[in-house]
């Protein structure tokens, strides 16, 4: 497996590491995925995500590359800004959901799914046209995520409020802490305020160290996959190869605003525009009593199959456990009845509205 370089913090601090897309990486520390969830809730955690691809597209036809491989538009941005985005293929079936920044005129910086990395380099390079290059930073760009009401705070303990991003889906391109130069984006994966933080390999450890140190104060805590994963299904945030995949269109994961119909031609628009309506969608389930469905669970209106679980957890914040599905579009009105399997057992369940968790905005 390979290591991020941050890999002996995660020893040091009890990370418990397994395998997750080839690299070793913490699925918790000592105190557990609850406590780790509901530090970001409350206070702040913070996440290593440097298995994440990063590339960089440049040169004179780098928008309109950006244009034709992406379903958002990206006419009208501004340098500093974000955008997520999705990457499909011929049949409209999402290669990846990526994040878009734009550096400045003629440069974009990508971040890709760490599961897809090779394969999204694969199709950029086979579809890139004109005088545009792209270039793959992955292997030299660590990332780290503080998220939690109490992640300006810690910043602002290492560089001025007025130097670090203040819009959601926006970044600051060159930004030191306490002599580490980072770029730092609005952005997360939790459903809470925090920021994405970019350095080089080599920074990334003392970075850690810097914001552990003094986070202290304010509850900041090491997290892991397991609380990531939990974070970002209570806000109702898809995970590919869950709620997204090469099977399933961006209308069927419920992320058709994402999906510009009137910009110049793009990958998979004109199968898009045939799958507009489409016949199931992606939706909340709260199950009723005890008992967690987890992905790859039939649901049934009555004995009737009508979709499949893609995700199921306990919401830690919410106290009860939830799943999201693949269901037919006629069962997907909020307050509809529904049971899943769960290895053999039906539980009760019924359509609830997404995300299941939304933090409340100050």
């Amino acid at each position: 497996m390979k290591k991020t370089p941050l890999y002996d913090c995660h020893v040091k601090y009890g990370g418990k590491i397994v395998d997750f897309c080839g690299f070793s990486l913490p699925i918790q520390y000592k105190n557990g995925i609850i406590s780790e969830h509901n530090a970001v809730r409350n206070a702040a955690g913070l996440f290593d995500v440097s298995h994440m691809g990063e590339v960089v597209i440049s040169g004179y036809d780098a928008l309109n590359n950006i244009q034709r491989l992406f379903t958002n538009d990206f006419y009208g941005m501004y340098d500093g800004q974000v955008r997520y985005t999705l990457m499909c293929n011929d049949s409209g079936g999402v290669v990846d959901d990526v994040l878009v920044y734009r550096v400045k005129e003629n440069e974009y910086f990508i971040v890709l799914n760490a599961a897809n990395i090779e394969k999204d380099i694969e199709w950029i390079s086979k579809n890139i046209t004109g005088n545009a290059m792209m270039k793959d930073l992955s292997g030299v760009t660590a990332q780290l995520a503080l998220q939690g009401p109490k992640s300006l705070d810690i910043l602002a303990e290492l560089v001025d409020k007025d130097k670090l991003p203040v819009k959601y889906y926006t970044f600051c391109g060159d930004v030191e802490l306490n002599g580490i130069r980072c770029m730092v984006s609005k952005t997360g994966y939790t459903g809470e305020a925090g920021f994405e933080i970019y350095c080089e390999n080599k920074d990334a450890p003392t970075l850690w160290e810097l914001l552990l140190r003094h986070g202290e104060k304010y509850g900041l805590i090491p997290c892991g996959l397991g609380a990531r994963d939990t974070l970002r299904f209570e806000a109702g945030m898809p995970l590919y190869g869950h709620e997204l995949g090469m099977d399933i269109t961006p209308f069927e994961a419920g992320l058709g605003f994402f999906v510009k119909p009137d910009k110049p031609d793009f990958i998979g628009k004109a199968a898009l525009a045939e799958k507009a309506g489409p016949a199931r969608i992606r939706a909340g389930l709260k199950i009723l009593g005890r008992g967690i469905a987890r992905e790859n669970c039939d649901v049934y209106s009555g004995e009737k199959t009508v979709g499949k679980t893609t995700s199921g957890n306990f919401c830690p914040t919410l106290g009860y456990p939830a799943a999201m599905a693949l269901i037919d579009t006629g069962y997907s009105e909020i307050g509809t009845a529904l049971s899943v399997d769960v290895r053999g057992k039906r539980l009760d369940a019924t359509v609830i509205k997404l995300p299941f968790y939304k933090r409340e905005k100050k």
